[in-house]
């Protein structure tokens, strides 16, 4: 079949790009969570641009006090400890990024007032040239623990009060090696917290995402499927088992896979994103250019890349005009992408036709 073909060899090239969605929940919480991120969705290293390589980022995401994506954009404010603040604001599901931050610690805290929850806050190490990964749960209302300084707390443990010390000790080794970039570093300390706790879930799922990471995608699904036994509706290991069977072409059962995803989280641009590359993998354009126009359509520029394979699924249907609006589109709202150079020759293509 072309498409599958023309989607075979696509998802091949993407797939440094289309981690976003896998990293962005690398470090996330997996028992009731919702990626990164995007088929950008993910965290071994950074998978766009910065402004400059002595520059770093943020990317991130906020959850709610159970572990589910907010449903609302959040406030964050960031402050760098001699004081200066910077503030953005998330996605409806949460997400956010920040680029071209100088090294240094950041506190972020996030203010989700409007949905009647209580300050949430993280403190972050930015390095050069390398995103750094965090994840912000907000507080029941009234119900925040506090430091020394006054400053909201939780534990990343808090959402399993099982989890025994010394396995919390190895996660929080490997969320530390994560934000470096160091993927297999992180791999052995997940490995160790599972040896110490089996039923540690979210060690599970940040083991399988940081396995992709890697292009271990065999022992990827092992670890996500293991998650997903412990909790059947954790948004985040049936996300991230979806993008390990995208990468393994085996379509029909990433379609299902991300369907139950999309059923807890219907509005999280990557699982849109993937379902689309799944369904047109399986011939279902129709399905598939409903998901890819709603990944763009939740994330932004963000997931500017369902855009692109919203133009190849119009160039196989000989919409060439669809297909040209979509390219187009694309330039503009990711000018730094790494494929701009076939996208523009997919351009002068349609013109001339």
């Amino acid at each position: 079949m072309v498409i599958f073909k023309l989607y075979q060899a696509l998802i091949m090239m993407r797939v440094s790009s289309l981690l976003l969605a896998t990293f962005l929940f690398c470090s996330a919480t997996a028992t009731t969570l919702a990626q990164q991120p995007g088929g950008n969705f993910g965290r071994p290293g950074p998978t766009g641009p910065v402004e400059s390589t002595n520059l770093g980022s943020i990317r991130g995401r906020v959850l709610t006090p159970d572990g589910r994506p907010t449903s609302e954009a959040v406030k964050i404010t960031l402050e760098v400890m001699r004081g200066n603040q910077i503030v953005i604001y998330s996605d409806q599901q949460g997400q956010f990024e920040v680029k071209g931050l100088a090294p240094g610690a950041y506190l972020l805290e996030a203010d989700a007032s409007m949905l009647r929850l209580g300050i949430g806050t993280e403190r972050v190490q930015v390095y050069r040239g390398t995103p750094a990964i965090a994840t912000i749960y907000l507080k029941e209302k009234g119900g925040e623990e506090r430091r020394m300084d006054g400053s909201p707390v939780i534990s990343v443990g808090e959402l399993d009060g099982k989890v025994p010390s010394k396995a919390l000790k190895e996660f929080n080794r490997a969320s530390d090696a994560m934000r470096e970039g160091k993927n297999e570093e992180a791999v052995a300390f997940l490995q160790k917290a599972i040896a110490i706790y089996p039923d540690y879930l979210k060690a599970h799922n940040d083991l399988g995402t940081c396995l992709l990471a890697l292009g271990k995608l065999d022992d990827a699904e092992k670890e996500l499927r293991i998650a997903i036994g412990l909790d059947a509706k954790a948004f985040n290991p049936q996300l991230n088992l979806g993008i390990v069977l995208v990468n393994q072409q085996k379509f029909a059962e990433a379609a299902e896979t991300l369907d139950k995803a999309l059923a807890l989280g219907a509005r999280s641009p990557a699982a849109r994103l993937y379902s689309g590359i799944a369904f047109t993998g399986l011939g279902n354009t129709a399905r598939g250019e409903k998901d890819l126009k709603a990944a763009y359509e939740f994330g932004g520029a963000k997931f500017a890349v369902a855009l692109f394979h919203l133009g190849q699924l119009y160039m196989n249907e000989g919409k060439n005009e669809e297909a040209l609006e979509a390219f187009e589109t694309y330039l503009r709202e990711a000018p730094d992408a790494n494929n701009l150079n076939q996208v523009r020759q997919f351009i002068a293509m349609l013109r001339r036709n």
